[in-house]
């Protein structure tokens, strides 16, 4: 009997906040998101893995990259898509934290990675004569699997966390999906080991490779400003930067937004915008950011498609 005070038998999603009377257009807004989440990301890893071209320490990160976009966004968008259609959404409290923790898993993963794909370009521009010294192929196993090894311990510490809370009763969660803050606000039990962990660990994880890739794209920059005195051939060398950047970028953005500084009280509103684009609209785009800036990926998928029909 005191398991059923101490956790809710099930929480209750309660989706996202401005979508009375829009529910059907942003179904199928998120639903086409979804689909080109799946088919964009599916065909760049495909290409990756057929293409011996491709097999080279750039797309091998971008294949992860493109894994962990198709995990993640299916982590909280199908939920969010039956809330969308059938109104609140009861998810069980195993449920809850493991949706939770897929999400930080997959998540802090993807910032780490991003920052071996800049130690990736670093390499390949400022040292090129020792690319494939230093970027073998066990360096390259080795930094993907550290990337999810860093997430899975992350999102592990987060998980180990919520599981040890109680919740009296409480279970309207503010949000599409069971992320921590909002799990934070129904318990009843002390939450303050939590928010610090929150605060610290958590911006320590996503602000850390995010230093990394700024610092090595800084260097970049300087670097072929010495070498190269005309303008195209700093660009050309900087181009095969720009979809990585991007996809940084539009990562970034919502989530610098959303987790920092934690200390001016953030809405639950903004936060729930934010998370919806980095966990809904940052999946769809990065595949096109590839392909349409990527010569080599486009071509590869041009073949794919073309032996495919």
């Amino acid at each position: 009997a005191m398991l059923n005070q101490t956790h809710p038998r099930e929480f209750i999603l309660l989706g996202l906040p401005d979508a009375r009377g829009l529910q059907h257009l942003l179904f199928l807004s998120f639903l086409l998101l979804y689909v080109a989440t799946l088919l964009g990301n599916g065909a760049i890893v495909s290409v990756v893995l057929a293409e011996p071209r491709l097999h080279t320490p750039m797309y091998f990160f971008l294949g992860n990259l493109s894994c962990l976009d198709v995990f993640y966004s299916t982590v909280t968008v199908p939920k969010m898509l039956t809330g969308l259609l059938f109104g609140h959404q009861p998810i069980s409290f195993a449920g809850c934290l493991a949706q939770q923790h897929f999400f930080h898993f997959l998540g802090s993963t993807e910032v780490v990675l991003l920052a071996a794909m800049a130690y990736d370009r670093y390499v390949a521009i400022c040292a090129p004569l020792h690319y494939g010294l230093v970027m073998s192929p066990q360096t390259c196993l080795r930094l993907a699997g550290a990337s999810w090894l860093a997430g899975f311990v992350h999102a592990t510490m987060h998980l180990v966390m919520t599981s040890r809370l109680t919740f009296c009763g409480r279970n309207r969660v503010h949000h599409f999906f069971c992320d921590i803050k909002p799990l934070l606000d129904l318990a009843c039990s002390n939450t303050s080991l939590n928010m610090t962990l929150l605060n610290v660990v958590t911006t320590t994880v996503v602000l850390a490779p995010f230093v990394f890739i700024v610092l090595s794209y800084l260097y970049i920059i300087s670097f072929l400003f010495q070498k190269f005195r005309a303008q195209e051939g700093r660009w050309k060398p900087f181009s095969t930067c720009a979809s990585h950047l991007a996809v940084v970028a539009l990562l970034y953005v919502p989530v610098l937004f959303n987790y920092t500084p934690p200390s001016l009280g953030s809405s639950p509103r903004r936060e729930t915008r934010a998370s919806l684009v980095y966990s809904a609209v940052t999946p769809a785009l990065n595949p096109l950011i590839y392909s349409l800036r990527n010569q080599e990926v486009r071509s590869a998928l041009e073949k794919w498609i073309g032996g495919k029909l």
